[in-house]
């Protein structure tokens, strides 16, 4: 998993999945790619930070094999992308697995609000265009990284560990580029300090995919 988990999966994006993704949100072609580009590392540096504490990557690691291991395709040349964003654009009916507002209530911790907000700022979308876009990513996000985990004959070796370590090398990453970097600490500052405590991240880990739905 060295290769950049965000632009592995926004090249896989590309062509139909961002034009039925613009067509759901009224936006051009070049602001759905810059919207998406920007969304992504938002949800993925977020997971990293959860995933640093082992009981995040063990709590994230058992949604992916139970609400969205199906979804990967069994197949190491991809995850059944169509399907999972026909599903999510279809008004769901996949349960927890295209529940985007759910997942970014555990993503976020609470805090989705504060990520659409800062997304919507940075990408020039309004906050309702921002927000849907987070849960229209939010499932094909976890179903990516449920491919990734599982496909291809990974299933026997996969552990939450290996996923902690990829996400959190995307998180660095991440962290690194300027834009997102910054987005993405503005949401994770969970008590508005500027700095990521251990109290923002137990507030974060307690939130993630643990509790009932």
């Amino acid at each position: 998993m060295s290769a950049s988990l965000t632009d592995d999966l926004l090249n896989q994006l590309q062509g139909q999945p961002l034009a039925q993704i613009g067509s759901q949100l009224g936006l051009s072609e070049s602001q759905t790619q810059s919207a998406v580009g920007q969304a992504l590392p938002l949800l993925l540096g977020a997971l990293g930070r959860n995933a640093s504490q082992p009981e995040g990557a063990q709590a994230l690691f058992g949604a992916l094999q139970r609400d969205h291991a199906d979804a990967a395709g069994g197949s190491a040349a991809g995850f059944d992308l169509g399907g999972v964003l026909g599903a999510v654009l279809g008004g769901g009916g996949g349960g927890r697995q295209t529940d985007g507002a759910g997942i970014l209530g555990h993503i976020f911790g609470g805090r989705e609000d504060t990520a659409a907000q800062g997304l919507g700022q940075s990408t020039g979308l309004a906050g309702g265009q921002a927000n849907t876009l987070l849960k229209i990513l939010a499932p094909i996000v976890l179903s990516y990284l449920a491919q990734r985990m599982f496909s291809g004959g990974n299933q026997a070796a996969a552990n939450p560990q290996q996923l902690g370590d990829a996400l959190g090398q995307e998180h660095q990453r991440i962290q690194q580029q300027g834009g997102a970097g910054g987005l993405l600490g503005a949401v994770l500052d969970q008590d508005g300090d500027g700095q990521l405590g251990i109290g923002d991240l137990l507030k974060i880990g307690g939130n993630l995919l643990g509790g009932k739905r």
